[in-house]
């Protein structure tokens, strides 16, 4: 992946909003792939694919994936271990 062409975890507040009541930015992930434990903000959001694709900063690895078509929308969280959500 080229250095120059993802956005921050922030990027991803838009389509994450329509799916969690709750800003996911500020949520603690851990990668599946190499055990990094971050914000979400930190992750590297791709916009460029067929939908939206979240990155780990430390090992590149897939950490999301959401695709919305005209009547459905598909999340694949397949690349986290956990995604922990601060309460208000």
């Amino acid at each position: 992946m080229s250095e120059t062409n993802y956005l921050d975890g922030n990027a991803a507040a838009g389509s994450l909003s329509e799916l969690f009541a709750v800003d996911l930015t500020s949520a603690i992930a851990q990668c599946n792939g190499c055990g990094r434990t971050s914000v979400f903000a930190e992750a590297h959001v791709f916009v460029d694919a067929p939908g939206m694709v979240a990155r780990c900063p430390g090992c590149d690895s897939v950490l999301l994936r959401v695709v919305t078509r005209p009547n459905d929308t598909y999340l694949d969280l397949r690349g986290l271990t956990y995604l922990r959500v601060p309460n208000s």
